[in-house]
């Protein structure tokens, strides 16, 4: 930050203090601000903590709840919301993955009596790619939150900001609240649902809550997804297994490969590799010995190339 620049106090709300938030309160404490961090708990543990920091502005990079009059009436109050302009709900990333967006967003727009409804402070976008919603929220989403928040804040301090109403912003196909997604959303019909349609389910809701599905009479959170080329069979029979995966076919004559499980009814319902959860069911399975792979190693011109992408 420019040493000829004032420095802000700075409250950073928000309901964990997951990776994202941690990301903000780096770089905002590395450009000079002075940051604390409250935890979105309780609407008189938020007053208390204005009080108390009396902070220049509040920012919320992940809230469930929103900001009671109270505070955002008195001074500015910025939600970072995982959509671009005019995109408002909970299920903003989830919807646009099920919905196979080609490009997504962040907008930092400014608390009121709207959820998600505020004036633009600045806003980001960026290329989706297939991938599971963790990954998506960890590296794109998180990216274009710190700069759209640092280039605001700086702009703040420089008294150049002038906050822009949301439909000044997005188009109207934009404009629209979305529901949270339930698992009836995304559930999946083995007997038609296609590679892509049931990838684009799982990633939806990976890492939470995980996409509820039936597998040898258990009901189980589906997570890690990967496509399989060749392997096809009956429409989600299990056709085979290889390391911590096991692979379901298709309807398009495709399948796909399940690493990680959950059972919630289980002694341990904790994530799992699939084939540890379904050790017993999958006695008969055939294992495909160069099905599935989080390590991969391949030899070009003499140099090595060593991949790995473990869940």
């Amino acid at each position: 930050m420019n040493s000829a620049q004032p420095s802000l106090k700075i409250l950073l709300l928000t309901h964990s203090f997951n990776g994202l938030s941690q990301r903000l309160f780096v770089e905002l404490r590395e450009a000079g601000h002075q940051v604390s961090v409250e935890l979105d708990i309780h609407d008189s543990v938020t007053t208390e903590a204005v009080a108390l920091f009396e902070p220049d502005l509040l920012i919320a990079p992940f809230l469930k709840r929103a900001i009671p009059e109270t505070i955002w009436g008195q001074r500015p109050c910025l939600i970072l919301h995982p959509g671009p302009p005019g995109d408002r709900g909970p299920s903003a990333l989830d919807w646009a993955i099920l919905n196979s967006a080609s490009e997504w967003g962040v907008t930092l727009l400014q608390a009121n009596e709207i959820m998600d409804g505020g004036d633009v402070w600045g806003y980001g976008r960026f290329p989706m790619r297939s991938a599971a919603k963790g990954s998506l929220y960890r590296q794109e989403v998180t990216e274009a939150a710190c700069r759209v928040t640092l280039q605001a804040v700086a702009r703040f301090i420089e008294g150049h900001l002038e906050p822009t109403p949301q439909t000044a912003i997005a188009d109207s196909a934009q404009q629209r609240a979305q529901p949270l997604v339930k698992q009836a959303d995304r559930a999946i019909d083995w007997s038609s649902d296609s590679q892509q349609t049931i990838l684009r389910k799982i990633q939806s809701a990976d890492g939470f809550p995980g996409l509820l599905d039936t597998l040898y009479d258990r009901k189980l959170y589906l997570y890690n997804a990967h496509p399989e080329p060749h392997l096809n069979g009956k429409p989600g029979s299990v056709v085979g297994q290889c390391g911590p995966a096991l692979c379901i076919a298709t309807a398009d004559n495709k399948a796909v490969w399940i690493g990680t499980v959950r059972d919630k009814q289980s002694a341990h319902p904790f994530k799992l590799p699939a084939t540890e959860v379904l050790q017993q069911e999958l006695s008969k399975v055939p294992v495909i010995e160069q099905g599935y792979s989080e390590i991969r190693y391949q030899e070009i011109g003499g140099i090595g190339l060593l991949q790995f992408e473990f869940y």
